[in-house]
């Protein structure tokens, strides 16, 4: 329930890196009990100015004043002390480390001797992890688990703080429908608990279900507030966005060309199994010069290993069934080999697999076409700043300078960078994990835009996404993967979400061609 009084209030706000502006004297309000939706593309300034209340970012302009009283952190310890909390959107955990050690970590829990009570931990993460609707064994290494069960170990983590204040940044973004309701339903809790919450979402059918205000921002500024039950999705992106948007999903029709790849039976058995992976276990497909082939199916189902052995960057094990690109069949034990025979991967998680976050725009577009501009070790670095300011105006990128850290940009802009370098090296077939996690409604169009100009040149698209309707609204086929089998293949003119999610759950109705 919804209170008056105002928890948290931040006054003129204002941040710059270097020359982006990335937020512009923003007043923002929070009250106890309040869930309050924050939206705006990539770079508007969502995620800086949360960082900001946080204490992740302390050299800024503007006042913040938690129970009417003014605040100042030095970090964000000093945040978590004053009881708010951050769940990011790019995940902050430490993979050679347990679930249960992630989630106390920095405030172990002990026993009367001072040393870690791990019996105690582990019970403890067991139970803040079925409050946040999964059951994960807590011993097990973050490493060992995909992207959604890791984000809800961030949840679980930052429950654990009892904060007063939690800011949830895209927090549903690689979650299943089932969690996602189970994760709705631990926030209306919170909020009776009188907790402040602001959601950070890209997905507008949310946002009218948990949020009871809704504010947007738009280069830095806010331009709106209002009531989420009550604006239509279209008028709500025309905000965001500055401009009337009256379709997601832009892709021309194209002629498809020739077989460009054919997936026989393909099986990898890897010589040390990992807990929670799901490689291929018999999964034929193809796909065909200037088409775009969907990989649908439920978590775990083995669309990210299919994607990854395609690339060569599966675990050695003993494989069988074949790989043919343009008729010729192929083998690829690493990324470099996949490249050089016309195969590139934007992974599922841009930061940890897809860039090097410290070094430079520019550095990371060209990182793996670099033979290209030089000679016996030499770098034309003319030809190198050229090509990666050419591929910036192409994709729209948003950024100061091209020296400038990767890891200074939003999301979206650090998965078009990844989208830049791996379009650089000119490839026949181009393999997309998740491509718009985490992206704004403005940035999807754009990706999209793009995939419907790539297949319009000839080039092979074979996507794996969690959003049935980008699937069906994007692709010209969707494959359906199950326990590491293809197990139907509907054409997306006359299927629907529905066909999908029966196939994927394994449900005898299915519609469209079973294979």
């Amino acid at each position: 329930m919804r209170q008056d009084a105002a928890l948290v209030r931040m006054e003129r706000i204002g941040k710059r890196y270097g020359g982006v502006q990335a937020c512009r004297a923003v007043d923002f309000t929070l009250g106890a009990g309040e869930v309050h939706a924050l939206l705006g593309e990539n770079g508007a300034g969502k995620s800086t100015l949360m960082k900001i209340l946080s204490g992740d970012v302390t050299d800024f302009d503007g006042q913040i004043e938690i129970d009417g009283t003014p605040v100042s952190f030095g970090g964000p310890t000093d945040a978590q002390a004053a009881g708010i909390a951050m769940i990011h959107q790019e995940l902050d955990l430490v993979p050679g480390l347990s679930v249960a050690d992630n989630i106390f970590l920095g405030r172990e829990l002990r026993t009367p001797l001072r040393t870690v009570d791990r019996r105690r931990m582990d019970r403890e993460a067991r139970a803040l992890l079925e409050r946040s609707g999964v059951r994960i064994d807590p011993r097990r290494p973050v490493g060992d688990l995909r992207v959604g069960e890791q984000q809800l170990v961030t949840i679980a983590k930052a429950i654990s703080l009892d904060a007063r204040v939690l800011i949830m940044d895209e927090p549903t973004s690689a979650l299943t429908t089932t969690e996602v309701e189970r994760l709705f339903e631990v926030i209306r809790e919170l909020r009776r608990a009188g907790v402040g919450i602001v959601y950070i979402s890209h997905r507008m059918e949310e946002i009218a279900q948990v949020a009871d205000r809704a504010t947007v921002l738009r280069n830095g500024e806010i331009v709106t507030s209002f009531d989420p039950r009550k604006l239509s999705t279209a008028e709500v992106v025309e905000a965001m966005v500055g401009r009337p948007v009256q379709t997601m999903f832009t892709t021309p029709d194209t002629d498809t060309g020739d077989e460009l790849l054919r997936v026989d039976d393909l099986k990898l058995t890897a010589r040390r199994p990992r807990p929670g992976r799901r490689d291929p276990d018999g999964i034929s497909l193809t796909v065909r010069a200037g088409e775009i082939v969907g990989l649908a199916g439920l978590l775990g189902a083995g669309r990210t290993e299919l994607l990854e052995t395609l690339y060569g960057v599966a675990p050695t094990g003993t494989r069988s069934g074949r790989i043919l690109l343009q008729g010729k069949e192929i083998r690829p034990r690493s990324p470099r080999q996949a490249l050089a025979q016309g195969i590139g991967l934007v992974p599922e998680d841009r930061r940890a697999s897809g860039l090097v976050l410290f070094h430079s725009i520019l550095a990371n577009t060209v990182l793996s076409s670099l033979p290209a501009y030089g000679r016996l070790g030499v770098i034309a670095r003319r030809l190198e700043r050229g090509a990666s300011v050419k591929m910036a105006d192409r994709l729209r990128l948003k950024f100061g300078r091209l020296q400038d850290e990767v890891g200074t940009l939003s999301g979206g802009n650090q998965q078009k960078v990844v989208f830049g370098r791996m379009l650089l090296t000119e490839p026949k077939l181009l393999l997309l994990d998740e491509p718009t996690r985490g992206v704004d409604v403005g940035a999807k169009a754009e990706i999209y835009r793009l995939l419907g100009e790539l297949a319009g040149q000839g080039l092979g698209v074979l996507l794996a996404s969690s959003e049935l309707p980008e699937l069906i609204g994007v692709c010209d086929r969707v494959v359906v993967l199950r326990d590491g089998r293809d197990v139907a293949s509907f054409s997306t003119a006359d299927s629907g979400e529905g066909d999908l999610l029966a196939a994927a759950m394994g449900e005898a109705a299915v519609i469209g061609d079973v294979l």
